[in-house]
């Protein structure tokens, strides 16, 4: 790709290069409304971007901060729902499962612990 005279439109390979992301950031920046696919994609489509837009936004250090911010937020809502082991609840009293009971061994009055 020659810097001096990129296509019109860029493909997110691209797009996310040419404005220093990664390329698994530019769904979230699409999804935070920071950046506009060209046309209307399938969801599962390949996505393009007007070059010019980009460009605009590659200059723009507020719009970079925001994206910046947004990348953030989206991988530290990421990690932190991945830390909370799933079906964790502190109401299961000793329950392996919701809906399980705890077992209680033989001469146990029935109590929870």
């Amino acid at each position: 790709m020659n810097l001096q005279a990129p296509p019109a439109r860029l493909t997110q390979q691209q797009a996310a290069w040419y404005l220093g992301f990664q390329f698994h950031d530019i769904p979230t920046l699409v999804a935070a409304g920071l950046l506009k696919p060209l046309g209307k994609p399938v969801a599962n489509g390949q996505k393009y971007f007007a070059s010019v837009e980009l460009a605009r936004l590659r200059a723009d250090t507020k719009w970079l901060a925001r994206a910046s911010d947004a990348i953030t937020a989206h991988w530290r809502r990421k990690n932190h729902s991945a830390s909370i082991p799933p079906n964790k609840t502190p109401h299961t009293h000793g329950a392996r499962h919701p809906g399980e009971y705890p077992r209680h061994e033989p001469g146990d009055d029935g109590a929870p612990p």
